[in-house]
């Protein structure tokens, strides 16, 4: 690949229905990784036509398609084929061979759509004292409970079903969102000052980083006893917690860089440039017209950074790795 071709590797972009713009944003930058955004109630009939849009001749890979499919309250697929698929406070009270199972039947159906990426499942623990108080998680009823291991073992549930199913998976949102108030979409300098670089919250990720297909998503919190200086996402001291503690070495995707207010002062060329520089794989914005900030930044910032250039260039191999593991591209 050229140095533009990585550079549009590592930046995942928001799209709906993949309208003309949209697929214009794509086919200008070489786009390889997409989240569908905003809800489908069209069932599996209607989703495929938009994966299929997304399937051009000429691509340098395969783009991946990725979507929310956690349950609940956040469930981007539905309709026909799409089976209603409860929070994860009530999966919880499944037995692990039962979500396994449910979550290998979740896979099918994003599989037969076209889709082969869950931005799930949600790994963050929450504190029982602060469920009603913790905006992104508890009050939603997204998490899986209150106990480390407990969650630990639910979130290998649900990635075994998942990845026998051929879709990959990302835990989120390292390292771990259950102990703030504000929601970072919304909030900007929220920051947790509780979690430890040994936190025990830790290993309910660790056991949704196991397999192949397995990756990770950066929150954008400020944990101020790991790094009191940087977002999650901008931070080496925590993403290397991810290589040093747990041994994972394979796509680190940020949460939100594009529409979140967590993000909103930094500038939207500098947003993807920190991101891997800090030492992640996949730079996401949901806002497509921050495509070109994302990318022309990334190009831009190799030129006279040989530095980042590696890193770019390691980033889109873990991509495309990925990408090898669900068998969209040949391992020659």
């Amino acid at each position: 690949m050229s140095p533009a071709e990585r550079a549009g590797q590592v930046v995942m972009v928001g799209i709906t229905r993949g309208s003309r713009a949209e697929m214009q944003v794509l086919k200008k930058h070489a786009i390889g990784t997409v989240i569908l955004m905003g809800d489908h109630d069209s069932g599996v009939a209607g989703v495929k036509p938009i994966t299929a849009r997304l399937a051009w001749k000429g691509q340098p890979t395969p783009i991946l398609v990725a979507t929310d499919q956690e349950g609940g309250m956040v469930q981007r697929l539905k309709g026909a084929g799409f089976t209603s698929i409860p929070s994860a406070r009530i999966q919880a009270n499944w037995s692990n061979t039962e979500l396994t199972a449910q979550a290998r039947s979740w896979g099918n159906e994003l599989k037969k759509a076209g889709v082969r990426w869950t931005l799930a499942p949600v790994a963050d623990v929450v504190p029982a004292p602060m469920r009603a108080r913790n905006a992104p998680i508890g009050a939603l009823d997204r998490g899986y409970g209150a106990k480390p291991a407990v969650v630990a073992a639910k979130v290998k549930a649900f990635t075994d079903g998942m990845h026998a199913a051929g879709v990959a998976t990302s835990v989120k949102h390292f390292p771990g969102i259950g102990q703030v108030q504000g929601n970072t979409d919304f909030s900007h300098g929220v920051k947790d000052r509780s979690t430890t670089a040994d936190d025990a919250v830790l290993q309910a990720f660790e056991a949704g980083l196991q397999r192949p297909r397995s990756s990770v998503m950066m929150s954008t919190v400020t944990y101020t006893r790991i790094d009191p200086d940087n977002p999650a996402a901008f931070s080496a001291k925590v993403i290397a917690l991810l290589h040093r503690q747990l041994g994972f070495d394979g796509v680190v995707i940020s949460d939100d860089l594009g529409a979140a207010a967590a993000v909103a002062s930094v500038p939207a060329r500098q947003r993807g440039v920190r991101f891997i520089k800090a030492g992640g794989s996949l730079a996401m914005t949901v806002d497509a017209s921050l495509a070109d900030e994302f990318v022309e930044g990334l190009q831009a910032a190799q030129k006279n950074d040989r530095q980042l250039a590696a890193q770019v260039t390691r980033a889109a191999t873990r991509v495309v790795a990925l990408k090898v593991e669900l068998g969209l591209v040949p391992c020659r």
